[in-house]
């Protein structure tokens, strides 16, 4: 059996002009939403905009919006592409830190590929066996990762890989007189007699961080959250394998597909070409 709006209002002692003033607001603002999403494309890019979050739950609108223009030919703007993440609870509450100022934290900046290097190291848990470590080699100007090795031990021989790879990968002919240098901080690894012995017989600069400048490697750490955020932190492995497949189509993937930022939507690679085609010009 039915109630009548004024006994329920009387009951939770609210008057009835609230409740249908409630009423009105809501119906409004069904006929406004209802309004904006009438066509079909709406809806598709409503559902893809949804799928990318779900798939990265870390990316803001900036991202998702250059995603859509570059690898789905979606022309959209970031305010559209910020209001249906709002309207869908998507957006994330950024964490408000205040940032330390102090003098002299600086670090080098690349003018060309392969200028500046960085080299870093970091781990993950794998449950059946343990700590697995991973170095990684990002060339600075182009953001591209040129080297990495992976392993479930962080000796100077991982370093050593992951180097040699990049300089395999990105010099064939050998590193020698192309004024490459390498930054990496002061861990026992990149300090060690084998580690430098290998950068000098090769022909690179190696440089240090000082301990007192967290900027001096930035590039290759600011990596390493993305790499967390986007691929590490949404996975579970069950052996070693499978974390060096994922983490190797991962990479591929940033190198690339990523939209990077800080390279106004490109990919490493498609920044290097983009670079080398002005060049020729």
């Amino acid at each position: 059996m039915g109630y009548s709006v004024s006994q329920v209002c009387r009951v939770l002692n609210i008057p009835r002009w609230r409740y249908y003033r409630y009423q009105k607001r809501k119906g409004h603002s069904l006929k406004q939403r209802a309004g904006r999403e009438v066509s079909e494309a709406q809806l598709q890019i409503r559902e893809k905009i949804i799928g990318i979050c779900l798939r990265y739950p870390h990316w803001g609108s900036r991202r998702v919006c250059q995603w859509l223009r570059r690898r789905e030919g979606i022309v959209i703007s970031r305010k559209r592409v910020q209001r249906i993440m709002r309207e869908e609870n998507l957006i994330l509450k950024p964490s408000r830190k205040k940032a330390s100022r102090s003098r002299d934290r600086r670090k080098p900046v690349a003018s060309r590929v392969h200028q500046w290097w960085g080299i870093d190291m970091t781990k993950f848990l794998v449950e059946s066996v343990g700590w697995v470590y991973l170095v990684v080699v990002i060339d600075w100007y182009s953001r591209k990762v040129v080297g990495y090795a992976v392993d479930v031990h962080c000796r100077s021989e991982l370093w050593i890989q992951a180097l040699e790879a990049a300089v395999l990968e990105e010099f064939p002919e050998g590193s020698r007189g192309k004024g490459l240098f390498l930054m990496s901080d002061n861990g026992s690894q990149p300090t060690s007699k084998k580690f430098m012995n290998v950068t000098s017989t090769l022909g690179i600069q190696q440089v240090f961080t000082s301990y007192n400048n967290p900027k001096g490697n930035a590039n290759t750490e600011r990596w390493f959250r993305t790499l967390k955020e986007d691929c590490i932190w949404l996975n579970e492995w069950d052996n070693l394998k499978e974390a060096k497949e994922t983490i190797a189509e991962w990479i591929d993937f940033y190198n690339n597909r990523y939209v990077h930022s800080a390279l106004n939507g490109l990919s490493p690679n498609e920044f290097i070409k983009q670079n080398s085609l002005k060049n020729v010009a």
